[in-house]
């Protein structure tokens, strides 16, 4: 058997349990999602003014981009999960996330005078986001490797890099219910690394465990 046949005989096995796969990975998630709140709870927990700040359009646009980018993720990792399977227009999605945040980060640039730029950039809480996004992210990304382990990624150090994107994405949004810094510039910096770091990880992650 040559390496089409292999991937056309995995595809129609997989496309029998399409459902079941994406609710597999559902599934999986819930215990990391479960730890990574209770981490979240135990360690930082919401700001003192989460609630009245629900209605501050810079607050709530930091769960637009991470929440946004964890659902488009969610969709790529899926598609990877299966041979063959076409992946543009998932991928197209995340590029849609990237733009939303470059806009925001435009429009702070726009409205606050050059001499704040530094200070929204740098923040309040620089080093707690990039430990603690990481932290968070980390459970939620050992569960999806192990959802993934029962689809067959062509390729598996691409599939673990989203992984490690949505688990960065979940543990951002998690954690932006604590951070005090608001600002887009702040969030495409200092979340950006953070998220790239976890999905580095889930790169080496695929790498080593996706492999067939």
């Amino acid at each position: 058997m040559n390496t089409d046949d292999l991937i056309r005989g995995l595809t129609a096995d997989l496309t029998v349990s399409r459902t079941s796969l994406e609710r597999l990975f559902c599934y999986a998630l819930l215990p990391g999602l479960f730890v990574a709140l209770i981490l979240f709870a135990a360690i930082l927990g919401p700001r003192p003014d989460f609630v009245a700040m629900m209605g501050d359009a810079r607050f709530m646009f930091k769960f637009v981009v991470t929440l946004s980018l964890g659902a488009c993720s969610a969709l790529l990792v899926w598609r990877l999960a299966r041979p063959g399977a076409p992946t543009q227009m998932r991928a197209a999605a995340l590029g849609l996330v990237v733009l939303v945040l470059v806009a925001g980060v435009a429009v702070e640039l726009a409205t606050v005078p050059r001499s704040l730029w530094a200070a929204r950039l740098v923040g309040q809480n620089s080093v707690v986001c990039l430990l603690s996004i990481p932290l968070f992210a980390l459970p939620i990304l050992v569960f999806a490797i192990l959802a993934l382990r029962r689809g067959a990624p062509e390729r598996p150090v691409l599939a673990g890099s989203v992984a490690g994107l949505f688990a960065g994405a979940i543990g951002a949004a998690i954690y932006a219910a604590h951070c005090p810094d608001d600002s887009p510039l702040f969030v495409a910096c200092w979340y950006g690394l953070a998220i790239a770091g976890v999905a580095a990880v889930g790169g080496i992650a695929g790498r080593l465990s996706l492999r067939w």
